[in-house]
């Protein structure tokens, strides 16, 4: 009995081991990824939204990437967009927020043009709200 609870253990923290490892293969970017954009999160809408976020090109791959820093706190229906002089453009709308906390990476779809745009949105769809906006710097 000792045995299959140790075993068990075993496993469990060998699976966590793959987790972790395979996150790390996938969800970050390889090392030749350049920043193109930083910005700082302000929370928008009475709620409170803070970290850092940049935009990086990593070959053909647009991504999004939210710092460790990175905390909203919390609205239902969680997306994130671009915005242009403080207007959210609804096309721009291309993931639900992974978490409300931490390091976060999203492509960015080829069909966004990130130069016309220059804040990134975390935007509440249900409520048509701004839920906090970082404006972006070359």
């Amino acid at each position: 009995m000792k045995l299959e609870i140790e075993t068990h253990r075993l496993l469990r923290l060998l699976a966590a081991i793959v987790a972790v490892t395979l996150f790390a293969i996938f969800a970050m970017p390889s090392h030749s990824a350049t920043v193109s954009a930083t910005g700082t999160f302000a929370g928008q809408s009475d709620h409170v939204t803070t970290g850092a976020v940049t935009i990086e090109k990593d070959g053909d791959k647009v991504l999004l990437v939210f710092g460790e820093d990175f905390s909203l706190d919390g609205a239902p229906s969680q997306t994130i967009g671009f915005s242009k002089s403080g207007e959210f453009d609804i096309k721009t709308e291309f993931a639900k927020l992974q978490s409300k906390s931490g390091r976060q990476v999203y492509e960015i779809p080829a069909t966004i043009d990130v130069s016309a745009y220059d804040a990134v949105t975390v935007w509440c769809s249900k409520f048509a709200v701004p839920l906090g906006s970082a404006s972006l710097r070359n």
